[in-house]
């Protein structure tokens, strides 16, 4: 019958939630209602999201949950339904003791988007407790000679409930000689106090048995009982009388073990053992009787035990001073425990988003901050703040609770964690703190291109190289992480360039495609596509240029006299120089001209006289090429000389070419004939008729074209200078067009000649000889320093029987330094 009666009172107040909750959900704060001592698990406190107007549908999106609460959890949320449940039995007056109301507060969080709401949970008393003493048997002494009206306190039954449900009456055996009075002090606390009615007679009785009851109010009404016994003693007239009747004493929790807390004072008018008095607790609770000692002597009352404000804040004890004579009196003493700041801040953090991407706009909420202090009034006024300076603040969301928050961007590349510290601190004097550390992880996001450690690129590469030989290797790097950080290479463009040479995409090494030759391609250029493998994808690009080195691999071609063979091979016929025997020393007999293709020291040429019938005769400048005599020119050298000369280069091995050329000694081209025309001993006069032949009509050539030219220059005076008149003039090639080999672009001719041709001929088949001051001239640009060559048209004269041909006009060799 009492489990029914205490289950309708249940859902009496579950009904009491039900509407306290949702009126309180209107006002923007929930509240809940719950009487104590409800089942585990099954106890439903309110649908907290209905209330909050969430549907089961969005529950799983939204993540409801709760962030805060006291250390044990007394309520859990139910996934599913959203509805707040009873998680551990809740004992009212284990965690609120006397204080009323007594109140839970949870924060519970919905993301998505993000807020945080208040929820209250009343814990409601039920009457659990039955009214109990702290003696089950109180003893009192009473002298016969009390008088009537005298009181005697019982102490007071004590019932850890509240309300109706606490202590409400006393009752009392009913005994002629005495009576029950309640008393309720100012805190609504009842007290039970026997009346003396009539004057007791040790004589006739010593002692009586009372039993007190102690009822309380509940449905259905519980009850405590404590058995009275009195002992009446002899007359004592006198009485101790306390100084006060309540002693109203204020002690610090912090006050250590054995200090005094306070004294009470009583005083005896009569003498001897009948003033003596003693002190005793006569009413304690049993928490109290393990924090104070009471000196039964001096009535000193000492600490015996830590006192905590937190736990107790107040407490009420007796005490009673007794003579020798056994009369007594007593004073009640009320104990505040003062607080003192001795419990520092306590940090719960909860992370929302670990780790944060770095393009997190601010006002992003990260973590959740729950601060408690158990202490009281400004002892439990905390404040919290962030360490450091961090692109992060708090927001205070409650009395209790913040948010951090994003404030300044964030860029993983500068700062890929931050350790967070958070202090709280109250404000007691002095004041405690504590913190909470928090490792905030930022994941990346593909906001870096690759970056070239150059923006250009140079390559050296020899020519005649292998394909598929390495060229270069560029690198690149991303300072992202992960694939957003991961480069590949690629040719950047098309053209004919990229057909060089290829680039592997994990290393970014190039490597050749063909074999490369520097005399085609000195130099060319490929850009290099670094991209990352993010998404969008990111890219940057470099230029590299790849000169081609030039190698030895062209030997000195001699252009004049007509080329000889190469190292080692025989030396061919050339022109014949006249040399006349007046020359004296140092004479300029001819000028050897060569190229080479190569460039650099590989065409850097240089030549000697390999052999010659007069060793002392003739010598050749290294540098120049050109032929001059030794010596003066006697009577006993041959008539015909023939000399050998060699050209080389300067590469590494070093190549070489031979050029032969004839010098006929004679004062002049009419004295060389006769050793022109000699030729083997063998030779047959139709062969010398021949050479008649031919010479007669070379001359007639020459005088033929000599008055055609002054006719012409007659004609054109008043024109200016004709055009054949200027060889060594601007126009560097005549209207003619002689035939000049195509390959004169090419290798190296650090000096300027004068050579005549025929009309109509090659330079191959020329002579190095003075042409006709009238005929035109052709400049020819050799080799890579602006070296030139004036070429004239000349009266060339055919000699079949020797092969060689000739001019008839005195030979003049003019020379053009650079």
């Amino acid at each position: 019958m009492q489990w029914a009666e205490l289950d309708k009172e249940r859902q009496r107040a579950l009904l009491c939630c039900v509407l306290v909750a949702a009126w309180e959900a209107a006002r923007g704060q929930l509240r809940y209602s719950v009487p104590e001592e409800l089942p585990k698990g099954s106890s439903l406190v309110g649908p907290l999201a209905r209330d909050l107007g969430l549907s089961p549908a969005e529950l799983p999106a939204r993540q409801l949950r709760i962030v805060s609460g006291d250390e044990k959890r007394y309520f859990i949320l139910e996934e599913k339904s959203g509805n707040l449940h009873v998680n551990e039995r809740i004992d009212r007056e284990g965690i609120c003791g006397d204080v009323t109301p007594c109140v839970f507060g949870l924060e519970t969080v919905v993301e998505n988007p993000f807020n945080i709401y208040h929820v209250s949970i009343t814990i409601q008393d039920i009457n659990d407790n039955a009214p109990r003493f702290d003696k089950e048997v109180v003893a009192i002494e009473i002298i016969e000679s009390t008088p009537p009206g005298t009181r005697f306190p019982l102490g007071s039954g004590r019932d850890p409930d509240i309300g109706v449900n606490s202590l409400q009456n006393y009752q009392l055996t009913p005994n002629p000689l005495f009576s029950l009075v309640v008393k309720e002090s100012s805190d609504g606390r009842k007290h039970a106090e026997l009346l003396l009615e009539k004057s007791l007679d040790r004589e006739k009785q010593k002692s009586h048995n009372l039993i007190l009851t102690a009822v309380d109010g509940g449905d259905p009404v519980r009850s405590g009982t404590a058995q009275i016994k009195i002992d009446v003693t002899d007359a004592n007239d006198n009485a101790p009388v306390f100084a006060k009747e309540i002693y109203m004493v204020r002690v610090p929790e912090n006050l250590p073990e054995g200090s005094l807390a306070f004294q009470v004072k009583a005083t005896d008018g009569d003498e001897g053992t009948n003033a003596e008095i003693t002190y005793s607790f006569s009413d304690i609770a049993s928490s109290a009787r393990q924090l104070f000692s009471l000196d039964p002597k001096t009535g000193d009352v000492k600490i015996t035990g830590p006192l905590d404000y937190e736990d107790v804040k107040y407490y009420e004890v007796t005490v009673e001073g007794k003579d020798g004579g056994g009369l007594s009196a007593h004073t009640k003493v009320h104990i505040g425990v003062i607080d003192v700041n001795d419990n520092a801040p306590s940090l719960t953090l909860l992370p929302i988003v670990n780790p944060v991407p770095e393009d997190s706009v601010p006002s992003t909420v990260v973590a959740v901050i729950n601060v408690r202090d158990r202490d009281s009034g400004v002892n439990g006024e905390v404040t919290c703040k962030l360490n450091g300076d961090l692109p992060f603040k708090l927001e205070a969301s409650s009395e209790s609770t913040y948010k951090l928050v994003i404030e300044n961007s964030l860029d993983r590349e500068e700062i890929s964690a931050y350790n967070i510290t958070i202090t709280a601190t109250d404000r007691g004097s002095p004041a405690l703190s504590s913190r909470a550390d928090l490792v905030l992880e930022v994941s990346d996001v593909n906001d870096n291109a690759p970056v070239f450690e150059e923006a250009a690129y140079s390559a050296y590469v020899p020519e005649n190289n292998e394909a598929g030989e390495p060229v270069l290797r560029v690198s690149a790097r991303d300072a992202d992480a992960g694939a957003n950080g991961r480069v590949s290479y690629a040719l950047a463009g098309g053209g004919a360039d990229a057909a060089f040479v290829s680039v592997r995409a994990e290393t970014g090494e190039l490597y050749a495609q063909r074999s490369f030759d520097y005399e085609r391609c000195r130099e060319f250029a490929v850009e290099v596509r670094a991209r990352d493998g993010g998404t969008p994808a990111r890219s940057a690009t470099a230029t590299v240029r790849v000169f081609v080195l030039d190698r030895n691999d062209n030997a000195p071609r001699v252009l004049w006299p007509a080329a000889g063979g190469a190292e080692g091979g025989g030396a061919g016929a050339g022109p014949f120089e006249v040399v006349p025997r007046s020359a004296e020393a140092g004479y300029l007999v001819a000028k050897v001209v060569a190229v080479d293709a190569d460039a650099g020291r590989n065409a850097w040429l240089s030549y000697e006289l390999l052999q010659a019938p007069e060793p002392a005769l003739f010598r050749v400048e290294a540098r120049s090429g050109e032929v001059r005599t030794a010596r003066a020119v006697s009577e006993r050298d041959a008539a015909k000389q023939r000399l050998v000369a060699v050209v080389k280069d300067h590469g590494q091995p070093a190549l070489s070419a031979t050029a032969t050329l004839h010098v006929v000694l004679a004062e002049s081209v009419r004295d060389a004939l006769p050793e022109l025309s000699e030729g083997p001993a063998a030779a047959d006069p139709p062969a010398e008729l021949r050479f008649s032949l031919v010479l007669a009509l070379a001359l007639l050539s020459a005088a033929f074209l000599l008055s055609a030219a002054l006719t012409l220059l007659a004609r054109l005076r008043r024109a200016g200078p004709p055009a054949v008149l200027r060889c060594l003039g601007a126009r560097r090639f005549s209207a003619s067009g002689p035939a000049v080999p195509a390959d004169f672009c090419e290798g190296t001719l650090p000096y300027s000649y004068n050579l005549c041709v025929a009309p109509g001929r090659a330079v191959a088949e020329g002579a190095w000889l003075l042409p006709p001051a009238l005929l035109p001239s052709v400049r020819l640009f050799l080799g890579d320093v602006g070296s030139t060559i004036n070429m004239c048209a000349c009266e060339w004269v055919e000699n079949e029987d020797l092969g060689i041909s000739y001019m008839l006009s005195e030979p003049l060799i003019s020379e053009r330094s650079l």
